[in-house]
């Protein structure tokens, strides 16, 4: 028996660290003003694969069914289109709108560290801002939760109609923009050459392909250069890509977010500006997260006015954070106290637990039989501290035996003051500032 390719389990240390970093993200994410949604799994296929969804190179990964009915269904394989769906739906959901959502998200593609077929996003998005200002505040967020996580980064950024007024301008045709973004996309992963060899693939025209060609052998080209090489000084992407940057210099991120010109992202419904974030250390290849705007596929979902649903997000890669973080480690969370029966019933220890876990003290039991000594020095290598003792003749008087285990005395106490000095003595932070 094993686990499905591209699927994992979590317990332990390992899953102590993911919780760690998704209370991170929610902190964040509230602390931006966010508010949390939850969007269903399972679609309709036909939504799933509608034009106005994640394009041909996405459905070549996403898990198709049929349910008892023979209805064509499908798994999501990203957290953006449910949520498009959502608002469609919702029509009275008043704008500007922000959400966030962690959920599992499935795709059938090719797995390696970091990118797996069942996998956790967390997604934020903006809805209803047609400014940059909603693609920056991203960007500002996606800085500060890998300064919290102690993960330093390279923020990439592009804008596609940008990009596209480049190929328009060195004799690309309209139809053929797209697949020659996403190979272009591709350059820091196969290189020069592979874009090459994929661009005479496409059957793109010679002299549009040498054209495309030549403006990948510019190394790091600026912003002025490719707006003054190819007459675009007041169009409307380079007029975009100027707004963006001088409010990222404006808040002091100009050095954590690099201009990119060749970047577009996979998904086909970005629209504006695109943005990918990677290791900055360069130890890590695949990205840790990544978004944009997308100011069509609401508004076309929902069959009303596309501007009023102008629309930006991001999306952290949690495998990939934790693939960069599996050398750290984070204990598992320890009870503060275990419960020990020495003559009373099953009941009464869970009715003294249920006391307990009232006032928010998270209580072990311990129902093994083993010797006193042999339980005590468990819990205390478990980092409990407290033990409590329900032996007959104290419980009889209502009253238990309270020992703490760290400064090695014993009382007897009734179970109100044994929650008093636990309660005191133990402090249970759920999120740590930085981890």
């Amino acid at each position: 028996m094993q686990n499905v390719k591209g699927t994992y389990d979590y317990f332990g240390k390992e899953q102590a660290l993911r919780r760690q970093v998704q209370a991170a993200l929610h902190e964040k994410f509230e602390l931006y003003d966010f508010d949390e949604m939850v969007t269903t799994e399972l679609t309709g296929l036909d939504f799933l694969t509608s034009k106005y969804a994640g394009g041909d190179e996405i459905m070549k990964e996403m898990y198709q069914l049929t349910d008892q009915r023979k209805r064509r269904l499908g798994l999501r394989y990203d957290l953006t289109v449910p949520f498009a769906k959502v608002l469609a739906l919702n029509p009275g959901i008043e704008l500007p709108f922000k959400r966030y959502e962690i959920g599992k998200v499935f795709r059938d593609g090719p797995v390696k560290r970091g990118r797996m077929r069942e996998f956790l996003q967390c997604d934020v998005d903006i809805v209803g801002v047609k400014g940059p200002e909603a693609e920056v505040e991203l960007m500002q967020l996606a800085v500060d939760v890998f300064r919290t996580l102690a993960i330093k980064i390279q923020l990439k950024w592009n804008n596609r109609r940008f990009l596209g007024e480049i190929l328009a301008a060195v004799g690309v045709p309209a139809k053929d923009s797209l697949s020659v973004m996403l190979t272009l996309d591709k350059l820091a992963k196969i290189g020069a050459d592979g874009v090459k060899e994929e661009l005479a693939g496409k059957g793109l025209a010679g002299e549009a392909r040498d054209a495309v060609t030549l403006l990948i052998t510019i190394e790091n080209p600026s912003l002025e250069e490719l707006m003054d090489k190819y007459g675009l000084q007041n169009s409307a992407g380079a007029l975009e890509v100027l707004a963006v940057r001088d409010m990222l210099c404006k808040i002091g991120l100009a050095e954590d977010c690099l201009f990119d010109p060749y970047l577009s992202r996979g998904l086909s419904f970005y629209t504006g500006t695109v943005y990918e974030i990677f290791d900055a250390a360069g130890g890590f290849s695949s990205s840790l997260g990544g978004g944009g705007r997308y100011d069509a596929i609401i508004g076309q979902l929902a069959g009303r006015d596309v501007a009023e649903y102008s629309a930006a997000g991001l999306s952290f890669g949690m495998e990939s954070i934790m693939a960069l973080l599996e050398n750290r480690t984070a204990e598992a969370a320890a009870a503060s106290v275990v419960l020990i029966p020495v003559g009373v019933s099953a009941a009464d220890m869970l009715q003294t637990a249920a006391e307990l876990r009232a006032s928010g003290i998270r209580v072990k039991l311990d129902t093994s039989g083993r010797k006193l000594k042999n339980i005590l020095a468990s819990a205390a290598g478990s980092g409990i501290r407290y033990a409590l003792l329900l032996g007959e003749t104290e419980w009889k008087a209502g009253r238990v035996r309270l020992k703490d285990m760290e400064e090695r005395i014993e009382r007897e106490v009734s179970v109100d003051e044994a929650i008093y000095v636990i309660e005191t003595n133990i402090a249970q932070p759920l999120v740590p500032n930085r981890l």
